[in-house]
């Protein structure tokens, strides 16, 4: 990258469903989009980045009347939710927003019109599961069978086991989830959405982009062309969403999966508008100093690398397509799926009662589900926060600064920094950042964790708590370039670990966080002295992990 030249980037993270609370493997997908959102304005790049809460469909409606609620009561408790837990864990968006906004809205009814004057919407009656127990045609979510593909237990839209993306009428042994009854075929008409027309353009994009997806995007997106594209339907029964323009359309809705896609864009726009930007031409295909990552789970996939890029296609808007697609794989609990009816499924809130941020934030970058399936404990979480956060990270930074503070008054007298060590560092920024703008969070991570086990290596071998008694001239060069080193810790980590980064930087009254070389010149007076992070008793995570998961899988929100 020219360092006179800013880039644009785009980054949407997945709008997680507001029916429940965020859990881990929400976390550990979502994360990826937020630490390269520090990284990049961290480079002075004109950043977007937006998510929300999707709040609208069937699951949400089904929870409404279980509760007694309506829909809207219990999309916006969980959309505030989700805006605490974000808050929590120092996700920096550029806008949080969902989807029943009023901007949102009329941005979705718009462009559904242009699909319609574009072509690629189109009037099918055709016969539709119908509950005659419930006297009312079933959604998707509404329906349940048995998956054509692997034999699980399916909703009529996907499968809860292989995940594959289903027509309803694939589905086997179908019943209604509401009261069980089988269901039975009756004509409906409702609007569909003309994907079958872009399979050419799709497979394309996903020849052109192997570099750029991850392999599970690849496969994945491979695998659902593979098995037939066929035309989705664009509507649903239901009085809960987004309304549709059409006449005669008053009793149906936007499907959700049109309308939380394009949510990126709605965002996207409004925030662009605060800045003064042209979001057309930001987004243009044309604007080649764009880069745009999309990041969500491994059940996110088709609607990111097949949907959305569909739907682009056809606004014929000159949107750039998906660049990159950070796709994370699953999170397990203890060696086990997480599920709310098992009850091993834990929430972000939960972890935010037990850990630091930045300890989660660390833990699931350093081991996060970038290709694999992951497995994650309490246990390991405190373990791998004593061995790096306390171990290497907050040894070195403490013990150097502790022993100025101690010795002399916490001044840092000016000297030369190690050359070697300067080579180094400037190496490090290059590799680091070349793993974060291709989306490898571990791979960064792991470079990072390298650079500070050097620094604990080279503060052993030059002795400074000798040197100071007998070669002070060496003791001051070995402390300058010390402290030179913690400099650039703050910055290379502040991706990762904001809260961990900043309170370095207070601690030698640095500048604020850029991604380049801290150049350090002068004195410098350490203030307020502090451990960075404190060990963790292990022994209370080794007995009873199950214990410690969702409490609040049946919580009521309260009147």
């Amino acid at each position: 990258m020219e360092n006179n030249k800013k880039r644009d980037i785009f980054i949407g993270g997945a709008w997680p469903y507001a029916n429940y609370y965020l859990h881990v493997g929400h976390l550990a997908a979502l994360l990826p989009g937020d630490i390269l959102a520090r990284y990049f304005r961290g480079h002075g790049d004109n950043v977007i980045y937006v998510s929300g809460s999707d709040c609208h469909g069937t699951p949400i409606t089904n929870r409404a009347k279980t509760e007694n609620r309506s829909p809207e009561e219990i999309a916006t408790h969980y959309h505030n939710e989700f805006v605490k837990t974000f808050n929590g864990l120092n996700f920096a968006y550029d806008e949080y927003a969902n989807t029943m906004s009023k901007h949102h809205i009329e941005y979705v009814e718009q462009q559904f019109k242009k699909l319609i004057d574009n072509g690629y919407i189109y009037e099918k009656e055709e016969l539709q599961d119908y509950c005659d127990e419930c006297g009312c045609f079933l959604s998707d979510r509404e329906i349940e069978g048995i998956c054509p593909h692997c034999g699980g237990k399916s909703t009529g839209d996907q499968c809860e086991v292989c995940g594959v993306s289903l027509d309803n009428n694939e589905v086997l042994n179908k019943h209604c989830s509401k009261c069980g009854s089988t269901t039975i075929m009756k004509s409906n008409k409702h609007l569909y959405f003309k994907l079958t027309a872009f399979e050419d353009e799709l497979q394309n994009l996903i020849n052109i982009n192997n570099d750029t997806w991850r392999s599970n995007a690849l496969g994945e997106a491979q695998k659902y062309i593979d098995m037939g594209l066929v035309d989705r339907a664009a509507t649903r029964q239901l009085n809960w969403g987004v309304p549709v323009p059409v006449e005669g359309y008053d009793d149906k809705r936007i499907y959700v999966w049109i309308e939380a896609v394009l949510g990126y864009l709605s965002v996207g726009e409004e925030v662009a508008k605060t800045r003064g930007i042209d979001f057309d031409k930001f987004m243009s295909d044309s604007n080649d100093n764009l880069k745009t990552y999309y990041v969500h789970g491994k059940d996110n996939i088709p609607f990111h690398t097949t949907i959305y890029p569909a739907l682009i296609l056809a606004l014929k808007n000159g949107y750039k397509l998906p660049d990159y697609i950070v796709s994370s794989a699953y999170v397990n609990l203890n060696n086990e799926k997480m599920s709310k009816s098992k009850g091993n499924l834990i929430t972000a809130n939960e972890l935010l009662e037990m850990f630091d941020s930045d300890t989660i934030r660390f833990y699931f970058s350093f081991k996060g589900p970038e290709k694999n399936d992951m497995n994650c404990s309490l246990e390991d979480i405190a373990k791998t926060h004593n061995k790096f956060m306390v171990g290497m990270l907050g040894n070195f930074v403490n013990r150097n600064l502790s022993f100025i503070n101690k010795k002399f008054d916490g001044v840092i007298k000016e000297s030369t920094v190690d050359e070697k060590i300067v080579d180094i560092t400037q190496k490090m920024y290059r590799i680091i950042g070349n793993y974060l703008e291709k989306a490898e969070i571990k791979n960064a991570v792991t470079q990072m964790f390298e650079y500070i086990a050097l620094a604990n290596k080279y503060y052993d071998s030059k002795q400074p708590w000798i040197q100071v008694k007998e070669d002070k001239e060496a003791f001051d060069e070995t402390t300058y370039t010390c402290t030179y080193m913690i400099a650039n810790m703050a910055n290379m980590i502040a991706p990762i670990l904001p809260k961990t980064s900043q309170n370095i930087k207070h601690m030698l009254n640095l500048p604020e966080f850029k991604w380049e070389e801290e150049k350090i010149s002068g004195d410098y007076t350490i203030s307020d002295l502090q451990l960075l992070h404190t060990r963790i008793d292990e022994k209370q995570f080794e007995e009873n992990e199950n214990d410690k998961t969702a409490k609040n899988s049946h919580v009521k929100i309260k009147k």
